[in-house]
């Protein structure tokens, strides 16, 4: 089966959950500074947010890049993640209308956690059909930075209870992680031509 209609279907939703998440800012009702100033959280929900989309949307290319053509396993796989990535602007806006309180903090973790673990499964699914010596395999290696974002998210989650500041301090640090250019795909694409 041809990849093509899953990298399209892909990338139409990840627009759709970006554009839902921007729709969230309401115009204020007076012209003042202050007004824009009470909406700092949610802008900052949406930068952290919209961030995460992106990484999602630039790792899921270069990964579909590796891919000769697909299964019904993948497809499957595929659809998990993007419906943890739909779920992306419902905590989002939640983290910003009520100031990164600590229950909304917590929920926000679980998706980034949900989502982190359907792209794990997606990759293995690839893997699995591909084979261990697939372009992917010899991209990914042993994926420290997944294991790593994994167990950030775990703490984040954990400490959200009673530390918001540190569980937003790793959404943002796994954030970080991920915006430093990965070129393991690219690498292995280019030597392989």
């Amino acid at each position: 089966m041809n990849k093509n209609r899953l990298e399209a279907f892909s990338d139409g939703v990840l627009a759709i959950i970006i554009t839902i998440m921007v729709l969230e800012f309401k115009v204020p009702n007076d012209t003042t500074f202050e007004s824009v100033v009470k909406l700092s959280h949610k802008f900052l929900s949406y930068i952290l947010s919209f961030i995460y989309v992106g990484i999602y949307w630039n790792n899921h290319h270069h990964m579909m890049q590796t891919v000769k053509h697909v299964n019904g396993a993948i497809l499957w796989a595929n659809l998990h993640l993007l419906f943890w990535l739909s779920l992306i602007p419902f905590t989002t806006a939640w983290i910003g209308e009520h100031h990164f309180a600590a229950f909304p903090m917590m929920l926000y973790g679980v998706i980034l956690l949900m989502n982190a673990i359907a792209y794990f499964i997606l990759q293995r699914v690839i893997l699995k059909h591909h084979g261990k010596d697939s372009v992917l395999s010899k991209a990914i290696g042993e994926d420290y930075k997944g294991k790593a974002s994994i167990v950030f998210y775990i703490i984040a989650v954990l400490s959200s209870k009673y530390y918001t500041e540190i569980s937003g301090a790793l959404y943002i640090l796994v954030a970080l992680i991920w915006l430093v250019p990965d070129k393991r795909i690219e690498k292995i694409l280019n030597d392989d031509n």
